[in-house]
């Protein structure tokens, strides 16, 4: 017997806002918004989804696990995220290919270079 993967859970300080903020980065859908929960999908019959809860404590130190997202234009993708409220972060990559974002609650992600 396996499991299913159902969602992500997130943890955040507004997870209305984060939620809405991260439906639009990634395309996808507010499922339900409720105060104890907030649930993003691609379409409301797929997931997994991602999920917000609300914490009262705020993010101190790197993320232990994190998206990447793969683009079809790295640079104009970067710079839509970052329109929208992302920043750069530098949590000690160097010289790499990929752009380090954080989001508006300092959740960091990665934006990889388009493959091929």
């Amino acid at each position: 017997m396996t499991s299913v993967w159902e969602s992500l859970t997130v943890d955040a300080r507004d997870p209305s806002r984060l939620a809405h903020w991260w439906a639009e980065a990634l395309g996808y859908q507010v499922i339900s918004d409720r105060p104890d929960e907030v649930e993003i999908r691609r379409a409301p019959d797929q997931t997994p989804g991602i999920v917000f809860v609300p914490v009262s404590d705020d993010k101190i130190t790197k993320n232990r696990l994190h998206i990447d997202l793969r683009p079809a234009d790295q640079e104009a993708e970067v710079e839509r995220l970052v329109d929208m409220g992302a920043r750069h972060v530098d949590v000690g990559q160097g010289a790499v290919e990929w752009t380090v974002l954080a989001d508006p609650e300092g959740n960091e992600f990665c934006v990889l270079r388009q493959r091929g």
